[in-house]
């Protein structure tokens, strides 16, 4: 083979693998938080693509129903790169990022007679975030109305010192998320009194 040839082929393949790398850290890249300059959270629009963890039915942390006079589905996702981690080492590695859907819940449509459906009313999203770099303590949350970035959530908000005293693994409710939760008795990761 000649000498132009070879530089042609070991360019091209050079450039090929520059190119796979590129885009390996751009896809790795895209699940983890990304912020506006303002510091609110990039919507992730895929999320419905990522690993679906649970789903709860009016559920609320407090004796008073989190939504008065209607029921409402949360379903859980976490990021794929996030789970990957998770499953390997038992534990939420930086950068993972949970999204909890609010839909509308009802009893009665098509033939359904019994039980709860989802509905197509949205009724926002909520992020747990876990960025060491830009968080105290590991951990923040965010809410949208699903349009615009989502809000950071000051710290004075309910939700972290709920998160620190009650979430069973890494300040989340991994306790609610069955296949999570076997995971982490199997890792031994998990906190058993919280569950």
């Amino acid at each position: 083979m000649d000498q132009g040839k070879h530089m042609t082929i070991s360019r091209s393949v050079e450039l090929l693998l520059l190119w796979s790398l590129a885009l390996s850290a751009a896809a790795a890249d895209i699940s983890g938080p990304r912020y506006t300059s303002e510091g609110s959270l990039i919507l992730p629009s895929e999320y419905r693509e990522w690993v679906f963890l649970s789903s709860g039915l009016d559920m609320s942390y407090t004796e008073k129903p989190a939504v008065q006079g209607m029921s409402m589905f949360d379903n859980v996702f976490v990021a794929p790169d996030a789970w990957a981690t998770f499953k390997q080492t038992g534990h939420w590695p930086d950068r993972t990022v949970f999204v909890m859907e609010n839909r509308g819940a009802a009893t009665h449509g098509s033939i359904n007679k019994l039980g709860h459906f989802q509905t197509t009313e949205f009724m926002g999203l909520e992020f747990h975030v876990r960025d060491d770099a830009r968080f105290k303590g590991g951990w923040g949350f965010f809410a949208s109305d699903g349009k615009q970035p989502a809000a950071l959530l000051p710290t004075t908000d309910t939700c972290y010192a709920c998160h620190e005293a009650h979430g069973a693994l890494d300040t989340t409710f991994t306790q609610f998320y069955p296949t999570a939760k076997e995971i982490a008795l199997a890792k031994h990761s998990l906190l058993e009194d919280r569950s």
